[in-house]
Formats: C-alpha cells, sequence, structure tokens
C-alpha cells in the first residue's frame, strides 16, 4: 500500500486495520484468540508495526487519543465509528501513562475507568516506554495484543510509562455505566 494513495494518516490507518477486521470479524475473544493474534500478528509482524506506527504518528499528530479524560496521562478518542466499510467494530485509541501517578496502586500502576465488554475487545497494545505494559486478562502485556472475553470488566491498568492503545469493539459496544465487581 502507498501511502501516498491516502489523504492522511489516519484514512492510511484505518484501510491498514479493515483487512484484519475482515480476518477476525467471526471469531470471539478469549485467552485462544490472544494467543492466536499475538502469534501470528506478534510484535514482529508487518501488521503490528503498520497498525503501533500510525497510532502512535495519530496521537503525535493529534488526532488519535487527543481527548483528556483524567487530564493528559489519560486520553482517548474514537478513530472510527462502526460501520459496514469497519464490518461493524468501532476503532478507539487510548493513551495512558502511569508515570507520577498518584493512584497508589500496587507497581505504580495506573488505572482508568471501569467498563464492561458486552461483546469483547480487541487491544492492539503499544509500549511508548520501555518496561511500560497494559494489563490483560492474562496478565500484563508489553508489547502485541490483549482481547477480554465478552461480558469481561475491567480497569484499564498500566505501569511502567505510558502505553498506547487501538481498541477494537465489535459493534462499537463498551458499558461505562457498571458497577466493579465487588471482590
Amino acid at each position: 500500500m502507498s501511502q501516498s494513495q491516502f489523504t492522511n494518516r489516519k484514512d492510511e490507518l484505518v484501510a491498514r486495520f479493515i483487512p484484519f477486521l475482515q480476518e477476525v470479524k467471526d471469531m470471539t475473544t478469549s485467552t485462544e484468540f490472544e494467543q492466536w493474534l499475538n502469534t501470528k500478528y506478534g510484535i514482529e509482524s508487518e501488521l503490528y508495526k503498520d497498525l503501533a506506527r500510525l497510532t502512535t504518528l495519530g496521537v503525535k499528530d493529534g488526532w488519535a487519543a487527543d481527548i483528556e479524560v483524567a487530564g493528559p496521562r489519560y486520553r482517548r478518542s474514537r478513530v472510527v465509528m462502526p460501520s459496514a466499510e469497519t464490518l461493524f467494530f468501532s476503532a478507539t485509541a487510548v493513551l495512558l501513562d502511569s508515570t507520577g501517578n498518584t493512584q497508589d496502586n500496587p507497581e505504580c500502576s495506573f488505572r482508568a475507568d471501569d467498563h464492561l465488554h458486552p461483546y469483547g475487545e480487541i487491544n492492539l497494545v503499544v509500549p511508548l516506554d520501555e518496561g511500560a505494559a497494559l494489563a490483560g486478562p492474562n496478565g500484563w502485556c508489553y508489547g502485541g495484543w490483549t482481547a477480554p472475553a465478552p461480558g469481561s470488566h475491567h480497569f484499564p491498568e498500566v505501569k511502567g510509562g505510558a502505553v498506547i492503545s487501538l481498541t477494537f469493539l465489535p459493534a462499537g459496544r463498551i458499558a461505562f455505566d457498571v458497577k466493579p465487581p465487588q471482590h
């Protein structure tokens, strides 16, 4: 794909992830799916490298993860809404940075807004700092993919610095108006 055929990097990002969404559209997020993603499209794959590069450039250019949720260390924005073109997935860019946070969590992690995934979630995880990681259903992800299952409920959590996540949601479904589980 030639960069010259796109009017901007956002269009290039969307064009790059649509074939991926076509491939995964009928798969269900799970531990097995996450393992498959990290085997087939791990950090050394062309898909991972392209999506990571374009999403990171989007954050630097100011069109991805540009809306502050809790200050500059927690930002997000929709890259695309669900549509026929995106096989009814939405894509959201999220920047989380644990640096200097005052939440007093284990490992100095930063926790974002608790939410539920009615239909699951696919996250491309891009560490911006060496040693930065995003918590996933199978532990800390230092780069690669996480795939919380349908009905899963969590606080996005990052440690070791800044991480960008490019999050794909089937039907764009995410619920922030749920109560966190009581442990």
